[in-house]
């Protein structure tokens, strides 16, 4: 990690990033949102394309000077339709809530009806919390999960039925099931409503033909780009091609300014790196990872919601320890493991304290990390919770993490 200009110019910012190097580099990272990003990423990401505005489309800029930013942009558009399969792609958004943001704009008008996953229960913030603009300007109902875990489509279907939504909302940011988008077509083909599929979490796993893809099924899909897709952070939505100029327009001029270009140029980066025969291997290990971790827990005496993952994350289900999930993610950073809090089904918990912990693969994965160290870290995990109060007993867990930080340094870096 080369700071040598920063250092002379900033000690103090150089400071903290070459911390945080090492925290990343020291810490097992099971946050299901988080992924360790190319070397090839992050100089696209840092380079001169950061001096360029270009608010506007390609080749209908609102600014002289973009004949190479446009290529790179239609690159990015191109590579994001051959990956996903889909008929229009604009790159720009600056984050996947922003990606959702410009169908709402786009396909609705404010009081318009939307149905959504509920936070709680594993949808995201912008499919229609209160707190968010999906739930300030529009009015949301809210589907969930049921105790095993399952998404129940004909309670998803008898809710569309009743409230005649406009917009039907699947995908989610804790869900560790298929998603039947197919199912979800059929609910919105019956009540006339536009779908969308926010594949943001397994983005990735799509790309590599290990989930299901929403592509024949939804008018629109978004997904942000940094999780299992491994890219910098930001956003993309895709369409049919009916739909492409007014997402274009809800984007710009509707939310944002000046693209990101820097950004996109990563974009463009991680898209090619994701059509490559070793990011399918990738991916499958991603999933053979979370599958280890999970059942490792299970043999730990630990549960896990639903009982199983079927992709990248799972959550674990604190209730019979009496645990808190805001106490135990706490616990766990102190063992070198970082993960976060999360409500599990009928959460007796607030979303501020939980009783659960979610946990991903797509970061251990990208440093090498393998069944038998999913097996071990599970280990951790259910000793680091069951014995929360013996400070030396956490202490010597965080050695056995650190020795697997060790083993597998990130960038080869050790």
């Amino acid at each position: 990690m080369n700071l040598e200009n920063l250092k002379i110019v900033d000690r103090e910012v150089a400071a903290e990033i070459e911390k945080e190097f090492d925290r990343q580099q020291n810490n097992i990272e099971l946050i299901a949102s988080e992924n360790i990003t190319s070397k090839a990423v992050m100089e696209a990401c840092g380079s001169v394309l950061t001096n360029k505005y270009a608010e506007g489309k390609p080749h209908k800029r609102f600014y002289n000077g973009c004949e190479h930013i446009d290529v790179i942009e239609e690159i990015a558009q191109k590579r994001a339709c051959e990956l996903f399969h889909m008929d229009h792609a604009n790159v720009q958004p600056h984050s996947g809530a922003q990606a959702n943001m410009a169908v709402f704009m786009y396909c609705l008008k404010p009081g318009d009806k939307v149905l959504g996953m509920d936070l709680s229960n594993g949808g995201h913030l912008s499919h229609g919390s209160p707190v968010n603009f999906s739930g300030l300007y529009f009015d949301v109902k809210s589907y969930g999960i049921d105790e095993n875990g399952n998404i129940d489509y004909e309670n998803v279907r008898q809710m569309a039925l009743e409230h005649k939504p406009k917009l039907i909302i699947c995908g989610a940011s804790n869900y560790s099931k298929i998603i039947d988008f197919k199912k979800f077509k059929e609910i919105a083909d019956e009540v006339g409503a536009y779908l969308m599929a926010d594949i943001a979490h397994i983005a990735g796993l799509v790309a590599a033909g290990l989930h299901p893809s929403p592509a024949p099924y939804a008018d629109f899909v978004t997904t942000t780009t940094h999780k299992s897709l491994r890219g910098p952070r930001g956003g993309i939505v895709m369409c049919k091609e009916e739909h492409a100029q007014g997402i274009d327009k809800a984007i710009f001029p509707g939310i944002q300014g000046g693209p990101l270009e820097h950004i996109i140029a990563g974009k463009a980066v991680a898209l090619l790196e994701a059509s490559k025969p070793e990011f399918k291997e990738y991916a499958a290990q991603i999933i053979k990872n979370a599958k280890a971790l999970a059942q490792g827990l299970m043999d730990e005496g630990m549960d896990i919601v639903g009982g199983m993952t079927e992709n990248h994350l799972m959550t674990l289900d604190l209730r019979r320890t009496g645990k808190t999930g805001k106490d135990m993610a706490n616990v766990l950073e102190k063992v070198g493991i970082t993960a976060n809090k999360n409500t599990v089904p009928n959460d007796p918990q607030s979303p501020f304290v939980t009783s659960g912990i979610r946990l991903g693969t797509p970061a251990v994965t990208t440093r090498g990390f393998k069944e038998e160290d999913m097996v071990e870290v599970a280990k951790i995990i259910a000793s680091a919770i069951f014995s929360s109060d013996n400070e030396l007993g956490l202490q010597n867990l965080k050695e056995r993490s650190l020795k697997l930080c060790k083993k597998y340094p990130i960038y080869g870096d050790k």
